[in-house]
């Protein structure tokens, strides 16, 4: 009888330890599964020319509502500094440039593959003025009229609307006078913010801008492109990211008809290379 329930009293407690282990099993798989489920979004950082803000900010909202897992993140600025930072190990994910040059820099030390960018946007050189002047802008020369005291041009070294500019000017054969009254930005949207704001009485930027800001400032005239390097934006995968797949599913993206849409919305056209 004795031997009977000690029999009985292992058999309770082999069981009590299967149930144990079970409901323990069952609880890791359940954290597991509820660990997998809150998995972080992939962050993508995109390096972009400070004039693609407001097409960029469109289509973000576009694309993180319908690619579940994604969030972008944008470093907006001048296409020269962008590149430099890429250059010293940034970790960024995607490169929009308001110039070739700036691309074919990383291209040529392997930091973009040259068969993961393309030149996707085009855009034109306008000179801006605030909509109250009194002074006629029509042409480079008018610019050295003593009513415009200021002109505001992105910092040609590292800012593409800059050194188109610069050009446009040289070209024209007034840089060297215009120097005196020269006042450089960090980018196009400070170019903007001077001239609205007063601190410049004319600005060197390019359409898509000039449209988001024209109820404060005014295009004077459209600079003769043959003035002027044409104005192409490429876009490129950095080689250096750790989300191979999800960068070139954005990269694809930013070059789809949808998104398109969008960046001519703001004023870009396409290329006439494309």
């Amino acid at each position: 009888m004795r031997h009977v329930l000690a029999k009985k009293r292992w058999g309770f407690l082999a069981m009590l330890l299967i149930t144990v282990l079970v409901i323990s099993g069952c609880g890791n798989q359940q954290a597991g599964k509820s660990s997998g489920s809150k998995g972080d979004a992939v962050k993508l950082t995109v390096s972009a020319a400070a004039s693609l803000t407001d097409a960029l900010q469109e289509i973000q909202k576009n694309y993180e509502s319908q690619t579940s897992g994604v969030q972008l993140h944008f470093n907006f600025g001048g296409s020269g500094a962008l590149q430099q930072q890429i250059e010293q190990g940034a970790p960024v994910d995607l490169f929009l440039s308001a110039a070739s040059k700036n691309m074919q820099v990383l291209v040529d030390k392997q930091l973009v593959a040259s068969n993961q960018q393309n030149n996707f946007l085009a855009n034109e050189l306008t000179v801006i003025t605030a909509t109250e002047t009194s002074v006629s802008v029509q042409e480079a020369k008018d610019l050295l009229k003593t009513g415009i005291q200021k002109i505001a041009i992105g910092i040609p070294e590292t800012v593409p609307a800059g050194k188109y500019a610069q050009e446009a000017l040289s070209n024209a054969g007034v840089w060297d006078d215009a120097q005196s009254k020269l006042v450089q930005a960090k980018d196009v949207r400070q170019v903007l913010q001077y001239v609205q704001t007063g601190n410049a009485d004319a600005g060197f930027v390019y359409k898509t801008d000039a449209l988001t800001a024209k109820d404060k400032v005014k295009i004077a005239y459209t600079v003769d492109p043959k003035l002027y390097t044409p104005i192409t934006y490429p876009i490129g995968i950095v080689q250096a990211t750790n989300h191979a797949e999800e960068a070139k599913q954005l990269y694809d993206y930013l070059q789809s008809k949808e998104a398109m849409d969008v960046f001519v919305k703001y004023g870009f056209s396409v290329p006439d290379s494309k």
